[in-house]
């Protein structure tokens, strides 16, 4: 069964990130491998021979009738401002193009509770955004953005993204996860149409 798109969620490796606002997108492209092995389509390693990413093939029942379709999901580990090397090199080994490419990741501009998907863009001061376009020569790919919100006016971004999430923003954390999974099983299944309806009308604090 050949990989049809490539999945990637940035963050940062190590233990010290884990629970980082910054690493949204790993939190999320864990829990839809997850979900892979509850469907039946068990994860199994891929490249790795690759010091520069964790990456597992999966496969999902998102063809018509039910049938499975395969898919590489990839957590560079180069921190977050590097993520492209990543993608790039998964991309090409499997002969995949931008167009194949899913990301997910944080979203500073979306209030905690709240996700988005578009393709193409710019990347709003993004650093992992920034280095996939720059890698992959183009910003048209898809992105699931899941919103962190911005801090309060005078504190730092970069510290802030890279804080844990509080206990009470766990709470609606734990809710956008098995969200942001549905939502790439719909971009999967139907589309980025149907995707970007579902992303948009999502709101875990309601």
């Amino acid at each position: 069964m050949a990989v049809t798109a490539l999945l990637v969620g940035l963050g940062n490796p190590g233990p010290r990130y884990a629970a980082t606002r910054h690493n949204f997108g790993f939190m999320a492209l864990d829990a839809l491998i997850e979900r892979a092995r509850e469907l039946g389509g068990a994860p199994r390693a891929a490249l790795s021979s690759r010091k520069d990413m964790e990456a597992a093939t999966i496969s999902l029942p998102v063809l018509p009738g039910g049938a499975f379709a395969q898919f590489l999901c990839v957590k560079p580990l180069t921190f977050m401002n590097l993520s492209g090397r990543a993608v790039r090199g998964a991309m090409d080994f499997y002969g995949l193009t931008p167009a194949d490419v899913l990301v997910v990741h944080d979203e500073l501009d979306l209030p905690l509770g709240r996700m988005r998907a578009k393709r193409g863009g710019g990347n709003a001061g993004h650093n992992g955004l920034k280095s996939v376009t720059q890698e992959l020569g183009t910003p048209d790919f898809v992105r699931l953005r899941l919103g962190i919100g911005r801090p309060e006016p005078g504190r730092d971004v970069a510290g802030y993204v890279l804080e844990p999430f509080r206990n009470d923003e766990f709470a609606v954390v734990r809710r956008v996860i098995p969200a942001a999974v549905d939502a790439v099983m719909t971009f999967l299944e139907e589309g980025l149409d149907a995707v970007m309806r579902k992303a948009g009308a999502f709101d875990a604090t309601a």
